[in-house]
């Protein structure tokens, strides 16, 4: 019976389930395997978490090289700024110096006398003119002497109109020097004939003005240093009584403003200026070598770790 009984139980069909040939393959489990079988266990060991995932690196942070030239020139610039103002510090203080040791001034003139040789009507109606002047050149410096180079001019203008000219002499004036000129000048002016009826015009009234200019190219000294070339432009508005030249010409007013200097064709003339400015360059020039060495270097050092 026994025998029989488990005869029938093993010959008992075995059930196997449906396959739905149509339905979607199985996806994989929302849980890991591990996890599923430390909860089917029961055990206390930790879940395993999958890795994190990898960051990307923005684009602006990993092209950084362009941002890495762009401060390179930055500093560049920078360094070229600043050792311009530094420059021009230097140079300003230089000049400031120089002013508070020489404290310089201009010279001033002053006209002592006046008198006509020849004044008369050419034959081509042109006015020929010679005067003589002589003049007062006051240097009041303490500690600079004037060069009165070649090309200095003395001239006598009425109404806008040259009537002669003169050459300045060629000297040296020293500090708080005194020096007295004697020029003569001559001119010859186009149509005479009207310019010499009004001054005999002018000349009834016993009021004839007049307007000396001085145009006078100078090398200042400073010390042992010669600078050229500064020219020292005068004016000086003069009234006389009359143009004869038979008779004393007596000056009734005379105004000299003060002159004025005009910077032109400014070079350097002595030897310790030019040893001075030459060492300037020199020191200019060494400094501007060590900030490029430095600047190589450092773009050397951070072209080496970029690459590490």
């Amino acid at each position: 019976m026994e025998k029989t009984r488990t005869q029938m139980m093993g010959d008992k069909p075995k059930i196997h389930p449906a396959v739905d040939v149509e339905a979607p393959p199985p996806t994989a489990p929302l849980m890991s395997r591990g996890l599923a079988a430390s909860e089917k266990g029961g055990s206390s060991q930790s879940q395993q978490q999958p890795p994190p995932p990898l960051r990307t690196m923005p684009a602006a942070m990993q092209s950084s090289k362009p941002q890495k030239t762009r401060s390179c020139c930055c500093k560049c610039v920078c360094w070229t700024v600043g050792l311009l103002v530094l420059l021009l510090v230097i140079v300003g203080a230089t000049a400031g110096i120089l002013y508070l040791v020489f404290k310089p001034k201009i010279p001033n003139y002053s006209v002592d006398s006046l008198s006509i040789s020849d004044l008369r009507l050419n034959f081509d109606m042109s006015l020929y003119a010679k005067f003589d002047v002589k003049i007062t050149a006051n240097n009041p410096n303490k500690k600079i002497g004037i060069y009165y180079e070649k090309g200095g001019l003395l001239s006598v203008w009425y109404t806008n109109t040259k009537l002669c000219a003169g050459s300045i002499p060629k000297f040296y004036q020293g500090h708080q020097n005194i020096t007295k000129l004697d020029v003569s000048l001559t001119g010859q002016t186009q149509y005479g004939s009207t310019l010499l009826r009004a001054l005999q015009d002018q000349q009834q009234t016993g009021r004839i003005p007049l307007d000396l200019k001085v145009d006078a190219p100078v090398s200042i000294k400073l010390g042992r240093l010669k600078l050229r070339k500064v020219t020292i432009l005068g004016d000086c508005l003069l009234v006389v009584d009359s143009l004869s030249t038979s008779n004393l010409i007596s000056i009734k007013a005379s105004n000299c403003s003060n002159p004025s200097m005009k910077f032109r064709n400014y070079v350097p003339q002595d030897k310790d200026l030019q040893t001075l400015l030459r060492q300037c360059y020199q020191s200019l020039k060494i400094l501007w070598h060590q900030y490029l060495l430095h600047y190589r270097r450092m773009r050397g050092t951070r072209k080496r770790k970029a690459s590490g």
